[in-house]
């Protein structure tokens, strides 16, 4: 079980990136439509990569981590859902939820 919960952890991860690109997408204008695009993810990839991803140098460690893991998740779900993605958003807050916790029982 622990490897396929793995495996739709990362899912989540790459789907929290593309909904900060969503987001950037939809409230930028002009050049810094693009900017957003791609700083918004690369916000999150560099922050997830510092204290989140299982060799970072400075992983949290629980319960920081997972305040962080789901801070970071449900506001990639927030970002869906303002842009007009309401199910989507649900279904990534849902999921993410669920992946988190199943990553605290599974060990």
């Amino acid at each position: 079980m622990k490897p396929v919960n793995d495996v739709v952890f990362f899912a989540v991860e790459l789907a929290a990136l593309a909904a900060f690109g969503v987001w950037g997408w939809h409230v930028g204008s002009g050049v810094w439509r693009f900017v957003l695009v791609v700083a918004l993810p690369l916000a999150f990839a560099v922050a997830w990569g510092l204290f989140a991803a299982p060799h970072a140098s400075r992983r949290l460690t629980d319960p920081a981590l997972l305040a962080f893991q789901l801070a970071a998740f449900l506001l990639a779900a927030a970002a869906l859902w303002a842009t007009g993605r309401t199910a989507l958003g649900v279904a990534l807050g849902g999921v993410a939820v669920a992946v988190v916790a199943l990553d605290r029982v599974l060990g």
